[in-house]
C-alpha cells in the first residue's frame, strides 16, 4: 500500500470517497473478528515437487517393467534394492533411518495439507458474505509508519506487523519521550482500527533518543 507523493517530496493523504446509500438496502453488519478465517496457500511449490517425483518413479518403475516383458534384464539398482531389502533385518540403521526420513515426508505433506499458510496476509472483515479481503503486512506496516512520521518529534520510525503483535519503534529529536510515547500509543492505535482488520493486532511502542555520532 502505498500513497502518491507531490512535486516536493510530502506525502499526501488519498481522499476518500462517500458514497450516498439513500436508495440502496443497508449493508450487512461486519461479522466478529473471530468469522474471517486466515486464506489458504495454493501449495504450488510442494505440489509441483511431490508431482515431479512421483513421476520420475512412475517412469523409472514402468521401463523396468517394459524391459522385463521384452525378456531383458532388469535395472541393476532395482534388483540390488530387492537384495538389500531382503537381507536387511527390520531393525538394520539404513532401514531405520529410510523409514524416518519417509514418514518425515508423509508428515511434511500432511502439515501442508492441513495448515492454511499465507501468513504474511492479514484477513479483514467481513462485510458482505461473498466478500472476503485481506491485508499484506508489509502494506500495514508501512501504513502504521507513515502514520507514525506525521507525529510531531519523531525523526524516524520502524514498524514490523506480524499476525498478532505491531511493533513500532521510533526516534524522537525533540519533545518529552513519554509525550511523544503517548501521541504514538494514540495515532497508531486509532490505525490499527481503521485497518479494518479481523484480529487487529497488539501494538507495543517503544521511543529513544537518536544515539551519538561518533
Amino acid at each position: 500500500m502505498s500513497q502518491p507523493a507531490d512535486p516536493q517530496g510530502s506525502t499526501a493523504r488519498l481522499p476518500v470517497l462517500e458514497k450516498s446509500h439513500d436508495d440502496e438496502p443497508p449493508a450487512p453488519a461486519p461479522e466478529a473478528g473471530g468469522r474471517a478465517h486466515r486464506f489458504w496457500s495454493a501449495r504450488r511449490v510442494p505440489a509441483g515437487i511431490v508431482a515431479l517425483l512421483l513421476l520420475a518413479l512412475a517412469v523409472l518403475f514402468l521401463y523396468d517393467i517394459v524391459a522385463v516383458r521384452a525378456d531383458r534384464p532388469g535395472m541393476a539398482w532395482r534388483r540390488e534394492l530387492a537384495r538389500q531389502l531382503a537381507r536387511r533385518p527390520l531393525d538394520d540403521t539404513w532401514v531405520l533411518v529410510g523409514a524416518g526420513l519417509a514418514a518425515a515426508l508423509g508428515l511434511w505433506l500432511l502439515l501442508l495439507a492441513l495448515t492454511p499458510g499465507l501468513r504474511a496476509v492479514l484477513p479483514m472483515r467481513r462485510t458482505h458474505p461473498d466478500v472476503r479481503a485481506g491485508l499484506h503486512r508489509d502494506a500495514a506496516a508501512t501504513v502504521l509508519r507513515d502514520r507514525a512520521m506525521e507525529v510531531a518529534g519523531v525523526q524516524s520510525a520502524k514498524v514490523r506487523v506480524r499476525r498478532s503483535k505491531a511493533k513500532a519503534r521510533a526516534v524522537a529529536h525533540f519533545r518529552e519521550l513519554d509525550d511523544v510515547r503517548a501521541d504514538l500509543d494514540t495515532a497508531l492505535g486509532d490505525t490499527v482500527r481503521g485497518l479494518g482488520l479481523a484480529r487487529p493486532p497488539r501494538l507495543s511502542v517503544k521511543v529513544r533518543r537518536p544515539g551519538r555520532k561518533g
